[in-house]
């Protein structure tokens, strides 16, 4: 065995880990219906009003608003109609005082009108359109570029596309948009015993696991995933493995990060980089190292699939999402009672999986090798390094997958 060298605290793993964050450079056009959730790489300004017209707001008639002037249901204002204007459509007629056009919602106002009664307040009668209220100028008016100028900035360089953003890129003829490349995760399990779900199990052999929640991980938090075939506990062959990925923005290896005789991804890395640091002290996953091999951020995750999942969660994601520009992840929270007492482990901060039922948190996790710790579990609970039980019955913060 080859004890590890030297184990420091989450928060420094945190440190260490935002101070190697390098930002994605890269860019790419996509077109705008493909724009949601990327983060836009270049200002847009608009090239038009919008809307590029004076509309109306309402269904109802383009009026004078002088000549409603004490209109009301005992004394209506009689108007002569000139014209019926629908969307898509403008109208040639210039409304004057003692006139009105019937005018559909988002219509184009039309020349000479100031305000637009609503439909519920007028009537036909007879030859003349009645109004029952005095409109004021600009009632139910949109005027032209009321929400958007030529020339005003729609985005940022920076800005989440969110579906509003999107919508905004949309109203001003944006038919595609400049945004930052999604960063390229290569993901590689190591060991002699993972064999590929859906071969015959030899003795001593499991499927590979991590490869699969890796590669869902990063495709949920902005990252293009490359998944690798499994590479065996041979120096040699890691050092190949690791010169195959040497392309990617980022690589993150399950396994080999121990302290075994045969957990090698650390001599792999001696070889082609820079270790970071190698063993946090959390639980599960303290054997996960960080590293920069030729350039590239390196992940080390550990073997078994909870810790592996586990530390994902907590240190790969908030990376992969400064480095693919995105903003930090804010998963919600919920303060429940604990259903059981927990026993934590001494020195090591702890994340415990739990489920929730009834309003109550029950503890969930079996062990570090076991996925059911946290595929039947909702969210997890965080105990402090210098905290090492919690009470049955005590408020705790749930954080939700």
């Amino acid at each position: 065995m080859r004890p590890f060298t030297s184990t420091i605290s989450l928060e420094e793993a945190r440190r260490r880990l935002a101070a190697s964050v390098r930002p994605i450079s890269r860019s790419e056009r996509v077109g705008l219906e493909h724009a949601g959730g990327r983060v836009a790489a270049a200002e847009v300004s608009s090239p038009i009003d919008v809307p590029p017209f004076s509309r109306s707001a309402m269904d109802g008639y383009a009026v004078v608003a002088a000549t409603t002037a004490g209109a009301s249901r005992s004394s209506p204002a009689r108007l002569r109609l000139l014209d019926r204007i629908y969307t898509g459509a403008t109208s040639s007629v210039t409304v004057t005082a003692g006139a009105c056009a019937e005018i559909a919602t988002g219509a184009p106002l039309p020349a000479g009108a100031d305000a637009v009664v609503m439909v519920e307040e007028t009537a036909h009668g007879g030859d003349a359109i009645e109004i029952f209220a005095a409109a004021s100028p600009g009632q139910n008016i949109g005027r032209r570029g009321a929400d958007i100028l030529a020339g005003d900035r729609v985005v940022s360089a920076g800005d989440l596309l969110t579906p509003s953003r999107v919508g905004a890129l949309a109203a001003v003829g944006c038919r595609d948009v400049e945004v930052y490349a999604k960063p390229r995760v290569a993901i590689l399990s190591t060991g002699n015993e993972v064999v590929e779900p859906g071969q015959v199990l030899a003795p001593g052999q499991i499927f590979d696991v991590n490869r699969f929640t890796l590669t869902a991980i990063v495709s949920a938090h902005g990252g293009v995933p490359e998944p690798q075939r499994a590479e065996q506990d041979e120096v040699e062959a890691l050092v190949a493995a690791l010169d195959r990925c040497a392309e990617a923005d980022l690589v993150v290896f399950s396994g080999g990060s121990s302290v075994g005789e045969r957990d090698l991804v650390v001599d792999a890395i001696r070889a082609r980089g820079e270790m970071i640091f190698h063993g946090v002290a959390v639980r599960p996953g303290k054997p996960t190292a960080f590293a920069i091999v030729s350039g590239t951020p390196f992940f080390g995750m550990p073997g078994n699939p909870t810790s592996c999942l586990s530390n994902a969660y907590i240190l790969l994601v908030p990376f992969l999402r400064a480095v693919a520009r995105l903003p930090p992840h804010a998963p919600r929270t919920l303060r429940v009672p604990l259903g059981r007492r927990i026993v934590s482990a001494a020195n090591r901060h702890q994340f415990y999986t739990v489920r929730l039922q009834d309003g109550v948190a029950h503890p969930a996790f079996k062990g570090s090798g076991d996925i059911t710790s946290l595929s039947h579990a909702d969210g997890y609970i965080e105990i402090p390094a210098d905290q090492d039980t919690v009470a049955e019955g005590a408020l705790v913060d749930v954080t939700l997958f």
